[in-house]
């Protein structure tokens, strides 16, 4: 995949959620970026590092993560090709949790500068990044949730429903798609032991409900695994109807 499919992936990425002219999208193809790639396990972004550059994933699996002042991670959400990581970073710079690659991951490194400049161009846009930010809010908001207030078996659910929708590139749900994570790096988004996820993930299985092996999710059941992770996909999707109303009125 060239930067130019990247890049796609990320404006489709934003007008899941706002409406967008030519030259708005063509602005985001046109940033300039710098292609990295990175071993698994790898942190490519440390926590409180500033850096000068947002990154965008252009392939693989990457977690945000916070970590103790004893060296135990939390990982904080999942990030996937298309997702730009750390977008907030362009007016924040140090960082609000470290990055760290999954799976051996490929990355584009967009300068904030550049970032800044096209949404100062175009307002629209820097609503459409705003906005983008916004559902990085609402999937940590799920998880704060998920591992405060779920036991472990709905913990896991609800990731596989949220990665399904996710993965799918206009948030259709997905049966069958690929999620490199390791039971030890599932354990440290559900805040669960690697025995406990492995136990969890067995009885989804035997329940008819979905399948994990290989870096691969098959789900069997949708609806009995989306009540069984006490899934709601709305904070996922939006409703670009009014922005468009609203953009059509102004031209």
């Amino acid at each position: 995949m060239n930067w130019s499919d990247t890049l796609q992936l990320f404006v489709d990425r934003l007008t899941i959620r706002s409406v967008l002219t030519d030259d708005e999208r063509d602005a985001v193809l046109a940033l300039p970026a710098h292609a990295i790639k990175i071993r698994a396990r790898q942190d490519f972004v440390h926590l409180s590092e500033e850096t000068n550059y947002s990154c965008l994933i252009a392939s693989g699996l990457v977690g945000r993560f916070g970590q103790t002042s004893t060296g135990v991670r939390q990982i904080t959400a999942f990030h996937l090709p298309g997702d730009m990581a750390d977008l907030n970073s362009a007016v924040r710079p140090i960082g609000l949790g470290g990055l760290n690659a999954l799976c051996e991951t490929v990355i584009l490194r967009i300068p904030h500068d550049a970032i800044r400049v096209a949404a100062t161009r175009f307002p629209a846009l820097a609503e459409a990044f705003w906005r983008d930010c916004l559902l990085d809010s609402a999937i940590l908001m799920q998880w704060v949730v998920n591992v405060g207030r779920r036991d472990a078996r709905t913990r896991l659910a609800h990731i596989l429903c949220e990665m399904s929708i996710r993965s799918g590139r206009d948030r259709e749900i997905l049966l069958n798609y690929q999620f490199p994570a390791t039971q030890e790096q599932i354990a440290d988004a559900a805040a669960l032991t690697s025995v406990h996820v492995n136990r969890s993930l067995k009885s989804l299985r035997n329940t008819g409900l979905a399948t994990v092996s290989g870096g691969r999710v098959e789900i069997h059941d949708w609806d009995g695994l989306a009540r069984a992770g006490e899934f709601d996909s709305t904070y996922l999707v939006a409703d670009t109807i009014p922005e468009r109303q609203k953009r059509m009125l102004a031209t």
